[in-house]
């Protein structure tokens, strides 16, 4: 009679492991909708999908992956002809084909050229997402111009809300992390190609993107999708490691409430203090390495 409770305390204790380990690896769809703003969606117009047949199914895979609204940004650069009447019209088929299901807005992956410096003081509404106040910026990978910082500070002067795109996939910028952390504390965002976080990037881009989670420099997790293979508009994996490692509330931040906010032109609701280069993890979470 008495070895029977002690046979079962092995399986009770197995038990109580798997209940609590098991939510650990099925949360991967979050509770509330996602906001994607920086995806090559639109047929034909740069390095993204050709065809609307392909636009439509990029559009299907990310309402599967619960993504509600996302922002189509055509690449604005000197390889690319940046021409928002097209867009605007490719947009209104786009969103004709998905219907309610998904919010479609435009903006742009706007480079750092001369040339698009000299056209955003113009008409700074042609490259903003939505045509509100916020700007998505993309570096070189082999430079970083010495005007930089004041063409940044020009920006904003403008009444521009930059946000620095994917800089954990730039060396240059992973190189002197200090540079960014200089960005950020003068008022611009940082944001991080969700893949990045599981890898698809290599090592280095994966670890400076986890650094910059726990230094608090990421405003923004976007999928820069491309098309439906290699670079999807996937977002759910990356917010269940977000989730693990910085907890739901800062999940919610960087993939629903700050992206919807750069849509709708307003401030942004989740902005934490900046840590410096190299801190711990902030102070707001426990620090380790995702499965």
């Amino acid at each position: 009679m008495g070895a029977a409770p002690l046979a079962a305390r092995p399986i009770r204790i197995l038990t109580r492991f798997i209940r609590a380990i098991v939510p650990i690896f099925t949360a991967r769809y979050p509770e509330w909708p996602m906001v994607d703003i920086h995806c090559h969606l639109l047929p034909g117009l740069d390095d993204g999908p050709e065809t609307m047949d392909q636009s439509v199914l990029m559009a299907e895979a990310a309402i599967a992956d619960g993504i509600t609204c996302i922002v189509a940004t055509p690449h604005a650069n000197d390889q690319h002809v940046f021409d928002p009447e097209r867009i605007g019209r490719f947009r209104e088929e786009l969103q004709q084909a998905v219907g309610a299901r998904l919010q479609i807005y435009t903006g742009c992956d706007f480079h750092m050229s001369y040339e698009n410096l000299e056209a955003v003081r113009k008409d700074p509404s042609r490259y903003t997402l939505n045509q509100k106040n916020y700007l998505l910026v993309e570096f070189a990978n082999f430079s970083l111009p010495p005007f930089l910082d004041g063409a940044l500070h020009e920006l904003q002067l403008q009444g521009l809300r930059v946000i620095i795109t994917h800089p954990e996939r730039n060396p240059l910028v992973r190189s002197r992390p200090e540079r960014l952390h200089g960005w950020v504390t003068r008022g611009c965002y940082v944001q991080v190609t969700a893949l990045s976080l599981s890898g698809r990037f290599g090592a280095e881009a994966q670890r400076a993107a986890e650094e910059f989670l726990d230094w608090n420099w990421i405003h923004f997790i976007a999928s820069d999708a491309h098309g439906l293979h290699g670079r999807p508009p996937r977002l759910s994996e990356a917010f269940a490691l977000v989730s693990r490692r910085a907890g739901p509330e800062v999940a919610q931040g960087l993939f629903h409430d700050n992206p919807l906010a750069a849509c709708l032109g307003q401030p942004l609701p989740f902005v934490p203090e900046a840590a410096l280069p190299g801190s711990p993890a902030a102070g707001r979470r426990k620090r380790f390495r995702f499965f």
